[in-house]
């Protein structure tokens, strides 16, 4: 603990941490949620996390192979975490628009939907569901 108190804001043990859990709407508050679910997002992966954070500027690390603890799905895509230098030796923010751990996760959050990766996927995945939906040979039920 010692350590700790004495590290600078510049060590990496001092960045702070984010899991993609703390942005995801499909958690409760209890399963780690830490931002309101109308600004989060479906399923972040940490290396969405990672790309707009070192895109706005902050200095970031990813580590893969962590877990979120109240994580119980051990799958590939819920695990990394990222830690990202959120003040300076002197205790200032790195960016004086992010004061706080809140204000990053709520950007996070509010620029993942707009990576390319993300608005690809989502137009890709729609075309795909209207072919799969029509050379289905089950008759007679409809979608509601």
């Amino acid at each position: 603990m010692a350590a700790a108190a004495t590290a600078s804001p510049a060590d990496k043990e001092r960045f702070i941490c984010i899991y993609p859990a703390y942005l995801n709407n499909k958690k409760t508050i209890a399963e780690g949620r830490r931002i309101p679910i109308d600004k989060a997002v479906e399923n972040p992966t940490s290396t969405e996390i990672q790309d707009v954070c070192a895109a706005v500027g902050f200095n970031v690390l990813v580590e893969k192979n962590k877990m979120y603890p109240r994580e119980w799905n051990r799958d590939v895509q819920y695990r990394g975490r990222v830690r990202i230098q959120l003040k300076q030796d002197d205790g200032n923010p790195c960016l004086p628009q992010f004061p706080t751990r809140k204000s990053v996760m709520l950007y996070a959050a509010e620029t993942i939907p707009k990576l390319k990766t993300r608005t690809q996927k989502m137009g890709g995945s729609e075309q795909s569901l209207q072919q799969g939906e029509g050379g289905k040979k089950g008759k007679g039920k409809k979608k509601k």
